[in-house]
């Protein structure tokens, strides 16, 4: 019926997700070496 509609609409949704974790993880770890944290 729709499943597979579904599932797609989850894996661009998981995608997007991926790819913005993936683009995010090199700008946290400048900001860390930047940045002290204590």
């Amino acid at each position: 019926m729709g499943t597979f509609g579904g599932y797609t609409h989850w894996a661009v949704v998981f995608l997007i997700i991926f790819v913005l974790f993936f683009l995010l993880v090199p700008v946290y770890q400048q900001v860390c070496k930047t940045v002290p944290v204590y």
